[in-house]
């Protein structure tokens, strides 16, 4: 508890100077980051952006030196991926019911910050609209452990196995306790599958993994939000190529402005912010023609949804 006040201090006197005085582009880094080629995909894969609940933040908040007293809308989703070889998921991300069976277990004021307005649809909900139940869920692919990207998992089998890199593990589930942002609750007795980014550097990323060894879903490396954060970059089969962001950024606002999140969110939620903000230089540096969604971003995953 005393850790988190500490924290919360520290964002709120942060805060203030950075309103008027962003951290800059390191120019530097950009310079020199270079732009590996894609593996050709051997197969595509059927992206469905499954929006679950709403919430909305002041834009200063999500992007750090945006004077506006406008806020942003977001969205918390999970994104269903049908491969020919298996059907998961990336980011199971709410469970019905998840104030009260979720939102507990997070330190005080997190909860009254981040909890989604209601109404609240979950994970089996929005899989039923789409005519599949749990039983056809083959794994999920969480882009780091946060609650908000793993409270599903209560509405998904137990032997649903969990895939994620071996050192977002460590962090979340070793330790006395859970870190700032992390419920271990929908985690706990889940069976894990743990992978190395052990792969060529892919676009600006300097490591990825080839989930199915065809070029259809790699997994690149955004460490910085979490120790393990990652992106998943997908050949889709309506010719794009996507890239599901997670919580690198919040909003493409800051991808296009090279900014951080504000310190009254970010202090608290991202573990290392430097890493976190080289992330979002290599976003920024990537081609046009790949579509980034974060996972939050409400305006980017409608437009997912409506094409």
């Amino acid at each position: 508890m005393l850790s988190t006040v500490l924290a919360c201090c520290i964002a709120v006197a942060t805060t203030g100077p950075r309103l008027l005085w962003p951290r800059g582009a390191d120019t530097t880094f950009l310079d020199g980051l270079e732009c590996a080629p894609v593996p050709r995909a051997r197969n595509t894969v059927a992206l469905t952006a499954l929006t679950q609940a709403e919430l909305s933040a002041p834009t200063t908040i999500v992007a750090e030196g945006v004077c506006t007293l406008r806020s942003t809308r977001l969205t918390m989703s999970t994104f269903l991926i049908r491969h020919p070889d298996a059907t998961f998921l990336v980011d199971p991300a709410i469970c019905a019911g998840v104030h009260q069976r979720v939102l507990p277990e997070l330190p005080f004021p997190l909860p009254l910050v981040v909890g989604p307005d209601s109404p609240v649809r979950g994970l089996s909900e929005v899989l039923a609209a789409h005519d599949l139940t749990g039983n056809d869920i083959d794994f999920v692919l969480p882009t780091h452990l946060h609650w908000d990207h793993v409270a599903g998992l209560y509405e998904l089998p137990g032997l649903v196995p969990i895939r994620v890199p071996a050192v977002e593990y460590n962090w979340a589930m070793t330790g006395s306790r859970a870190p700032l942002g992390v419920a271990r609750g929908p985690l706990r007795g889940r069976a894990f599958d743990l992978y190395e980014l052990d792969g060529p550097p892919v676009l600006t990323f300097a490591r990825s993994h080839d989930l199915f060894g065809d070029g259809s879903v790699l997994i690149v490396d955004l460490a910085g939000h979490t120790p393990g954060s990652v992106g998943v970059l997908l050949a889709v089969d309506d010719g794009s190529r996507v890239l599901l962001a997670g919580d690198a950024v919040w909003s493409t606002l800051q991808i296009d402005l090279l900014r951080e999140k504000s310190p009254l969110l970010g202090e608290l939620v991202d573990t290392d912010r430097n890493r976190a903000f080289e992330a979002i230089h290599r976003l920024h540096a990537l081609p046009a023609e790949i579509e980034v969604i974060p996972g939050h971003d409400h305006a980017a995953v409608t437009a997912r949804t409506a094409r």
